[in-house]
Formats: structure tokens, sequence, C-alpha cells
């Protein structure tokens, strides 16, 4: 009787902001052969928003649903970060069976350099599927994709030109001429994927102004899904 061999795709973890980078990461991945298993998002120490983006538990989760796969948490101070990763990572991996971790960094050594430290102490591989790309190019294959991707949070400084929008091609001339990366990989700003090609609905998202704490502006979101 003849055998056949079976193709068994790797299954992954996504780091998940929910923002563009890691969204399409994802994207990517799939593209690459990838088996999606779960997301990872990493909330503030009173677990309501994430960190640096500030996008409240209750969006991610709608987007998480939008995206049909579960979603899972870490609420931490920046002190015991990567002890409380490397944890989560170790539990998630006996619950959820995988064998990589996807990762939306694109050309930063030190953050390379560390989710391949703490994937390592978890026994997994790190893949970083947007890694040395062209910044602009990767930002217009993001729009060109179908993603609808709002800045949520930025520099205070460029809040009132920046802040709330979606980010389109005339956008990306507005970042050159404000002196922004296209992918704000300096910190200029952060996203939200309201809708793109991973998802089944578009999320509801709704906000008034901004908030500024210490040198960064948050939108203020109207309504939290519930």
């Amino acid at each position: 009787m003849e055998s056949r061999k079976v193709n068994i795709s790797p299954l992954f973890l996504c780091s998940w902001s929910g923002g563009k980078d890691s969204y399409f990461a994802f994207y990517r991945a799939l593209q690459q052969g990838l088996k999606p298993a779960v997301l990872l998002n990493t909330l503030n120490e009173f677990g309501e928003r994430s960190r640096s983006h500030g996008i409240p538990k209750e969006l991610l989760q709608q987007q998480a649903e939008s995206v049909g796969l579960p979603i899972e948490f870490i609420q931490t101070t920046w002190a015991n970060y990567e002890a409380n990763y490397i944890e989560k990572l170790k539990e998630l991996k006996a619950k959820y069976a995988f064998s990589h971790t996807v990762f939306g960094d694109i050309d930063i050594e030190s953050h390379r350099a560390w989710e391949e430290k703490v994937s390592a102490a978890a026994d997994v591989k790190a893949v970083l599927p947007i890694w040395q790309e062209n910044r602009r190019t990767l930002v217009e294959a993001m729009i060109d994709a179908g993603m609808q991707c709002l800045i949520v949070s930025c520099r205070k400084e460029l809040a009132d030109a920046i802040i709330g929008k979606i980010i389109t091609r005339e956008l990306l001339t507005e970042f050159e001429e404000l002196g922004i990366d296209p992918c704000g990989e300096n910190g200029e700003y952060h996203t939200f994927v309201v809708n793109g090609p991973l998802q089944q609905f578009p999320s509801t998202v709704r906000f008034s102004d901004y908030s500024v704490h210490n040198t960064y502006a948050f939108l203020n979101f109207l309504t939290e899904p519930k």
C-alpha cells in the first residue's frame, strides 16, 4: 500500500498589538504557510488598555473575534515585562501547541534580539515576516491589501495633524513633510487596524478628542465594545 506524506503547517502565536505591523506580519506568515493558533497582547498593569497603543481590551477582543482567533493577555508593568512574557509564552505553548512566534518588527536589531531571546526561553522559534523591508513600501503594501489603519496614539506635538486619521498614500506624503517615519518606527505614532484582509467584519470604533499623558497623545474612545 502506497504511503502518502502529510504536510502539517507549523502553528504560530502572533505577538499582537492590534496595530498595522503585527497585523501585516500575521498576514505574511499565512502566505508563508504557517497556521495561526492564538494572539497575545500586553496590557498595562491595570488590565484596561494595551501598552504603548492605549487600545481598550474590549476593542482588541472584538478585533480578535473578527479575525477568528482566541486572544490572550498579559497584564504587567514595564519592570516585570520580560519575565511575565516568557512565563506566558510557556503557558500558552502548553495550551495551544505552537512551535513559532510571529512578530511585526522591521529593522530594529535590539527588538529582534529580544524576541528571539524570549522565544528561545519558551523553546519556540521567532519569525519576523516583514523584517528589513522598505518602510514606505511596506505601508503602501498594507494599504493595497485593504488594511484600514487608524492612528490611535502619537507624540503629543503631532496629535492635531495626524491622530484619529486612517493611513492613506496622501497621509504618507504628509508624514514626509512633517518628518514622520512612514512606519512610525521612531515612536511617532501607533495604530489600530479597523478592517483588513484577516477580518470577517470591521471593528466598531468611536472616539472624540484625545488626551495627553507625559509626551504622548491617546484617542479618547467614546464607547468600548462589550
